[in-house]
Formats: C-alpha cells, structure tokens, sequence
C-alpha cells in the first residue's frame, strides 16, 4: 500500500461528532486534514436523514458539495418503513452518491437469510444501476455478525461486498472470532480500538486489542485501494474525549498506509 501510486486514503464517520450539526461536523473533519468524509444518512441519526435527501436530492447534493469535502462511502440506514417508502428513500440516496461521486454504499444486514438475500439482491442492483458499489456491515446481532453468515450473504448476493468493522468480531463472550476469510469480500473499513469485553467496545487507541496493522497486511493481499474510515463514536456517557482519539487513529493509519 505504499508508494506514489498507493489509492488508499484515510477518511472520518461524521459520527465521530455526532453531537455537532452536519455542517460543523464536515467542518471539523476538514480541519483536521482528512482527505474524506464517510458519512452517516441515519434516518434516527443525528446529521442528514435519508427522507431529506429524498424530499431534494439537488438541494443536498448542493449544500454537501459547499462543504468543500469529498465522501469515500455513504453509511444508510432506513427506519421501519413500507417497501415502496424505502426503495425510494435507497434510489434517492443513490442518486445523491452519482452526483457526490460517492463510489460505495454501506448498509445493515437483517437476521434471516432467506428474508435478506433477495432484499440485498434488489438493493445491489438499485446501487449498481447509479454507479454504486453496495455493502453490508459486519455487525453484531446480524447475519454478518459471524463471518460464515457474512461471507454466505456475499455469495448469494451478486455485486455484494463488506464493510468490515472488526470490533464487532473482537468484543463478545467467546473473545475474538477469526474472520480472516471475510478480507476478499472487503470493500470498505471502519475502524476504532477495543478490547474484548462488553464494556470495551470503543477504548483509547492503543488500549485496545485491535492490530492495525495486522488488517491492512490481510488488505494488502487483496490488493484493497479504498478508505479506512476512523469510526470512534461520539455517544452519551462515552468516557473520554473523541476528538483526540479520532485524531490519534488517523495519524497512526496514516503512517501504516
């Protein structure tokens, strides 16, 4: 990954402040340095709203491109809703990504294989249509929260890639889980430190367990040239400042990369 030619780029979840506005979030991503933003369209969440880009993809698709910024990827996330309401919502933002130049597409993964698999496949080919790489996250509590579930998706599923966020296979009873056969399937990376407990599933950097190190040698190998998305979350009660690690982590996958 390294050299002249080396396309990977580090880039910061605009949840990492998730308590500012969207526009002082992008503004604080951009002031730190990061080349990207990898941002949350969070229909519960806290910045833009997937039903807003709907209502005016070329209203938002405006105000994103004054923020003076680019996207490495969109993380969706759709509240319960009727099947039309969230094929449009999904085509919006889509629309939004080809404007952006955005080239991929995170979403969530459900808990039964036979519901998922045609949802994803329809969803595949909305985001393909537009230009768009389409993802699931690995992410307790669903399909991709064991990686044999998650590599399963990607070979029913045409198209399909993976977001990998590791702390979800690091942090749990059983300790970490290996899912070194997930890396051919990755085609984004979001990335905190944590331990292995419960409780540990965003420390410090450097007080975790994760070996960065470790992942972008597996990456390497498949010749991944995307973004690592530095993902330490602004939540309530979180007890220590984010602004510090989240600038801790880029420099340290900056000189990695």
């Amino acid at each position: 990954m390294e050299g002249e030619d080396c396309a990977v780029v580090v880039a910061c979840s605009t949840l990492c402040f998730g308590r500012l506005s969207l526009d002082e979030a992008l503004r604080v991503i951009r002031e730190m340095h990061f080349q990207k933003a990898d941002l949350a369209l969070h229909e519960p969440g806290p910045h833009l709203r997937p039903s807003e880009v709907a209502a005016d993809v070329s209203k938002i698709a405006q105000k994103l491109k004054a923020s003076n910024l680019a996207f490495a990827a969109f993380h969706l996330e759709l509240d319960d809703q009727p099947g039309a309401e969230v094929r449009d919502h999904l085509r919006a933002v889509c629309r939004l990504a080809r404007v952006l130049a955005v080239p991929l597409l995170t979403v969530a993964a459900g808990a039964d294989l036979d519901t998922d698999v045609p949802r994803l496949r329809e969803w595949a080919k909305i985001a393909e249509s537009d230009g768009l790489i389409l993802t699931v996250e690995t992410r307790t509590g669903t399909l991709t929260g064991d990686p044999a579930g998650a590599a399963e998706l990607c070979r029913r599923v045409p198209g399909l890639g993976l977001t990998l966020d590791p702390s979800h296979y690091h942090v749990g009873p059983h300790g970490p889980v290996d899912y070194d056969p997930l890396f051919p399937f990755v085609r984004h990376v979001r990335l905190r430190d944590s331990g292995t407990k419960p409780e540990e599933f965003q420390v410090r950097v450097g007080q975790g367990e994760l070996e960065y190190g470790q992942i972008i040698t597996r990456l390497e190998r498949f010749r991944y040239e995307r973004a690592l998305t530095v993902d330490v979350r602004d939540v309530p009660d979180n007890p220590f400042p984010v602004e510090p690690e989240v600038r801790k982590l880029k420099y340290l996958l900056e000189s990695l990369v």
